[in-house]
């Protein structure tokens, strides 16, 4: 995973650079935020001198499902407050596929936060370095920014496999999708976001709900 990160850093970092910022953004980005789809959409937002509220909405918008995360991500595992704050802080998709499997049941404390710190490092590192080489890749390069979405396929595919006997969850993430593009396309992720949560809530509901006594 964390060499799967290193051309996605390295994309970022050249978008960084070709957007028109210096170099040490990318390192500021990677390092403080570290919230990858957000980060892409930062650059544009930097760029264009969006308010703050706007800045603040859409970090929020695409960042809200980092709250369903906490319900299943083992951080009761994770031993010392500071070793909890960092964990929280470094909590990404990346992470979240891989310490939520079964097989990582049993991680201590130190794996998880030793995890967490190196995809960290991978990130920004490569992102630092393709923000560096950004002015000796030409600009025409298309498809630097599909690499996130390419990511999150893989991740997607990994959790089907996964969690074969699961079918409705991907049939209802893939059925949010295809809803939010037709009918809010300028608005897709959030709204496909807001339709799958709906969705999972019913699901839940309506597996849990008792039968009525005769």
């Amino acid at each position: 995973m964390g060499l799967a990160l290193v051309p996605l850093g390295l994309a970022f970092g050249v978008l960084v650079t070709h957007s028109g910022l210096a170099w040490w953004w990318a390192t500021l980005f990677t390092t403080l935020i570290y919230a990858g789809s957000f980060e892409f959409l930062l650059i544009g937002l930097v760029t264009a001198v969006a308010p703050l509220a706007t800045v603040a909405l859409t970090a929020f918008l695409v960042n809200i499902r980092h709250v369903f995360y906490t319900l299943s991500f083992p951080l009761h595992r994770v031993r010392g407050r500071l070793a909890k704050t960092y964990s929280t802080f470094a909590l990404t998709d990346e992470t979240y596929a891989l310490t939520t499997t079964e097989q990582a049941r049993s991680w201590p404390s130190g794996r998880i936060l030793w995890l967490q710190f190196l995809l960290h490092v991978y990130w920004a590192g490569s992102a630092t370095v393709g923000a560096l080489l950004g002015s000796l890749i030409p600009e025409g390069v298309r498809g630097l920014d599909f690499s996130l979405t390419a990511l999150f396929t893989v991740l997607a595919l990994d959790a089907i496999r996964g969690r074969r006997g699961d079918l409705p969850t991907p049939a209802l993430a893939l059925l949010s999708a295809l809803a939010a593009r037709l009918a809010f396309p300028d608005q897709m992720l959030p709204a496909a976001f807001v339709l799958f949560t709906v969705g999972l809530l019913v699901r839940h509901l309506v597996a849990h709900r008792k039968p009525a006594h005769a």
